[in-house]
């Protein structure tokens, strides 16, 4: 195996068995990835280490390796893995003939624990780092709800606006103020306005018209008192 002793080929060889080993942490490859991953970063090991360090070296790797499934499983921040990490490209890094392979091969498995984050788009998740992403719903069902409830009870109920509205301002609603939008209307200050909807924190408004009915009445009303 002298392509070993090749900076570029143990950069290739590292960062592919940690993009297997640790795509094997992430998604259900039936056991391939890790299969893959054990074989190559063994061969990068069989044929570097030797004497007294070839012991220390693996222990060294394995820890990180182990650091890693604990934060997926316990504290899944990130923080242990990266730990981990860290371990790993010391275990790879030491075996290494000189200080451009030593820096290779760190860098190999930097390259190769993120490449393994691509499977995650291809491949069904494992339950690690669970933690870290929200599975569930935010539904009302659920027990959240994210609308003011105090906001809801408005809908259908008139105000004022105080301020213009272009398109957002403040309404007044039985005597109380209210941000609020009216979506792309322009509103006149003083106008007459309905709730229509309330989103969150959200309340959207629209301005009362007045009907040629109620201008008709008017108008009779004081017809009759005219006469």
């Amino acid at each position: 195996m002298d392509w070993l002793d090749s900076a570029t080929i143990g950069f290739l060889v590292v960062a592919l068995g940690t993009l297997f080993l640790i795509g094997e942490l992430l998604v259900r490859a039936k056991g391939l990835f890790g299969i893959l991953g054990i074989g190559l970063i063994s061969v990068y090991f069989l044929h570097h280490l030797s004497g007294d360090a070839s012991t220390w070296v693996i222990i060294f790797y394995l820890i990180g390796l182990a650091l890693i499934i604990f934060d997926g499983n316990v504290t899944s921040d990130g923080t242990i893995a990266a730990i981990g990490i860290l371990f790993m490209i010391v275990g790879l890094a030491v075996p290494a003939p000189d200080m451009v392979y030593s820096i290779l091969v760190g860098m190999a498995t930097v390259v190769g624990a993120f490449a393994s984050l691509l499977f995650l788009k291809v491949f069904p998740h494992r339950n690690m780092w669970s933690k870290m992403t929200l599975k569930d719903s935010l539904t009302s069902e659920a027990g959240y709800n994210s609308m003011n409830q105090g906001y809801k009870t408005l809908v259908g109920k008139q105000g004022k606006a105080l301020t213009p509205f272009r398109p957002a301002g403040t309404v007044e609603i039985d005597g109380e103020p209210y941000s609020a939008t009216s979506g792309s209307q322009w509103v006149k200050e003083g106008a007459i306005v309905e709730v229509v909807s309330v989103d969150g924190t959200r309340i959207l408004i629209k301005e009362i018209k007045e009907t040629s009915n109620d201008h008709s009445e008017t108008d009779d009303g004081s017809d009759e008192k005219n006469t």
